[in-house]
């Protein structure tokens, strides 16, 4: 479903943001205090502009209240990070997403009212600690609160060759299954109650981190 974006602060993160949203047709408004890096995005995003945002006519002046969605990955300036977050909030933001630099200033952005924050060096240093530790556990990232969303390589039989509505994963285990890629990499897609999981399918699931992290031992086990 396409959605309105907006990214405040075009460093490594927000550029990453603003290409992906964009590679999947995505509108996107950016905005940073530097004209060299908006220039970069000019032909790329929807609206490129030159602000500064903790502005708050500024913003006001761009609608950034009637965004659905706002990133602002502004976190190594962290005053600037929190006066956009303030901002974002006074003026409506539906769900603002915010880079923080570290815990502390994850604290702060929670009381603020960030709907979700992250911290990519620690989420991917956990990625990459859990994957070596077991390859089959591909992908986990901790969102806002307990949430996690977790991808992982199935192996163990008991969970394979069962559909989804047998499993009942909700129920036992706590968490629900997004999405299958077939191991063969033949296809991808969202999961239903009558889909079957075979051996090595790539699964997608979320759900309460505790309860997450059991599932993910459970399924790669051999």
């Amino acid at each position: 479903m396409k959605k309105n974006y907006a990214v405040i602060g075009l460093g490594l993160f927000g550029g990453s943001i603003v290409d992906t949203l964009v590679e999947h047709g995505q509108e996107v408004l950016v905005i940073d205090e530097k004209e060299e890096l908006v220039e970069q995005y000019r032909d790329i995003a929807t609206s490129a502009v030159v602000a500064d945002a903790q502005n708050e006519l500024a913003l006001k002046q761009l609608d950034i209240g009637n965004f659905d969605n706002v990133f602002i990955s502004i976190a190594t300036d962290i005053e600037a990070s929190i006066m956009a977050t303030m901002i974002c909030k006074e003026l409506g933001v539906k769900h603002l997403i915010c880079k923080a630099e570290n815990k502390r200033h994850a604290r702060v952005l929670k009381r603020l009212g960030a709907d979700e924050i992250i911290q990519p060096e620690r989420d991917m240093g956990r990625r990459i600690a859990l994957h070596t530790m077991d390859p089959k556990i591909i992908g986990d990232l901790k969102l806002s609160g307990t949430l996690s969303v977790a991808e992982l390589e199935m192996s163990n039989d008991d969970l394979t060759e069962k559909s989804l509505n047998d499993l009942d994963l909700t129920n036992r285990y706590g968490i629900t299954l997004i999405a299958v890629s077939r191991a063969d990499k033949s296809d991808t897609f969202i999961a239903k109650q009558d889909t079957v999981l075979h051996d090595n399918d790539i699964i997608t699931v979320i759900g309460d981190q505790a309860a997450v992290e059991k599932f993910e031992k459970l399924a790669t086990e051999e």
